[in-house]
């Protein structure tokens, strides 16, 4: 059983989702199946077979994070002692060198990943392009749209 690394937020946040899984919609969609299954035949009952395929859904995601929290390795990047290289958890500012533009990263796990908030996969292209990098450092990223030239300008642990 591999560990699987994740932040200290990011082990908060699966454990909530959890909670809300177990205490909120699981009891919501027994109910759903309940009162659809009163509503007769279940062959042609469209309803009965929604729930059935959303409660399904609930318990494959609710196995899914017991089995993440079981081979979490929570790292808390603020007490690393190397602190002059990218690392999973860091926060990397980096300048695009074709168009000068700012971007930042935050390299996390997989179920803490969000583009939206430029949380990215540490195992994804840019994450592994970053991982073991300095300051100044120039980083090459193979992407779909061609190759991506950053430098890494600055480097938090927080």
């Amino acid at each position: 059983m591999d560990k699987e690394p994740i932040t200290i937020e990011g082990l908060k946040k699966i454990k909530q989702e959890l909670e809300n899984l177990k205490k909120i919609k699981r009891p919501k969609i027994v109910e759903a199946i309940a009162e659809a299954r009163g509503h007769g035949d279940l062959k042609e009952n469209a309803e009965y077979h929604a729930a059935k395929e959303e409660q399904a859904k609930i318990e494959g995601r609710i196995i899914e994070i017991n089995d993440l929290i079981a081979r979490a390795n929570v790292i808390d990047v603020t007490k690393l002692e190397n602190k002059n290289n990218v690392v999973f958890g860091s926060t990397v500012f980096l300048i695009d060198l074709e168009n000068n533009e700012k971007k930042t990263y935050k390299i996390v796990g997989k179920d803490e990943a969000d583009i939206t908030k430029n949380y990215i996969y540490f195992r994804s292209p840019v994450g592994k392009a970053l991982i073991g990098k300095k300051v100044k450092e120039l980083v090459v990223v193979q992407t779909p749209a061609g190759e991506k030239n950053f430098e890494i300008t600055e480097i938090k642990y927080i």
